[in-house]
């Protein structure tokens, strides 16, 4: 086929839920409640932990982390499912939509970062607790904290941008009220790209591990 005449996509359209305009705005509160309950409560877990001093441990810094890493997943996609309960277009814009793609990606790697470190900081605690206190400090968990986020955000640019290079010619309908299957789809490129920084950062955390020397 002739590129020249392929035309690309520059907008997806959204079918999100079929049902009627009330049970769409009914949608829209139920959703809207949820949102804001979300970001209330990990909002909290976020200050309290920021204003309370004797909070500054390393399982409260990864729980505020979590926290903080929640409001933000919510923020990628919720906001934007609900428009779509209110709009009568549905629509997301080709950049928009790999922009959100890119941040709900980083986020989910970061949480998968972060889930085998806390793991990390309980192992510590519960089977080691005389040497917790030095091996697990606040400024090694800072550390690992950002190596996990910064990691995780760089990841994607690199293979997002080289899947925007592909040609997107259609169809643009998608049924569901986010952009999950179009996400899915491109998940299975990004696998084996995700899976060696995976496995480099496992390397990198096995060979601090092997430097500590425990006694018996």
């Amino acid at each position: 086929m002739n590129a020249s005449g392929v035309n690309k996509v520059t907008e997806f359209i959204l079918l999100s839920f079929p049902c009627s305009r009330e049970v769409q705005v009914l949608l829209f509160v139920l959703f809207f409640v949820s949102y804001i309950l979300t970001l209330m409560g990990n909002g909290a877990i976020v200050c309290a932990v920021k204003l309370d001093h004797r909070l500054h441990t390393p399982m409260y810094t990864l729980l505020a982390n979590f926290s903080f890493l929640e409001i933000c997943y919510v923020n990628t996609t919720v906001p934007n499912m609900l428009r779509n309960f209110l709009s009568e277009t549905k629509t997301i814009s080709f950049t928009a939509c790999f922009l959100q793609f890119y941040f709900f990606f980083s986020m989910g790697t970061t949480e998968t970062f972060l889930l085998p470190l806390l793991a990390f900081d309980r192992y510590l605690a519960i089977c080691r607790p005389l040497h917790y206190p030095t091996i697990m400090s606040s400024h090694l968990c800072m550390n690992l904290v950002v190596l996990c986020w910064v990691t995780a955000f760089l990841c994607y640019p690199v293979p997002i941008y080289l899947i925007t290079q592909l040609p997107f010619c259609g169809p643009n309908t998608i049924d569901h009220f986010s952009l999950y299957d179009l996400y899915s789809s491109l998940w299975s490129y990004l696998y084996s790209f995700f899976f060696f920084f995976f496995c480099l950062f496992a390397i990198s955390l096995g060979r601090s591990l092997s430097i500590w020397r425990f006694p018996g």
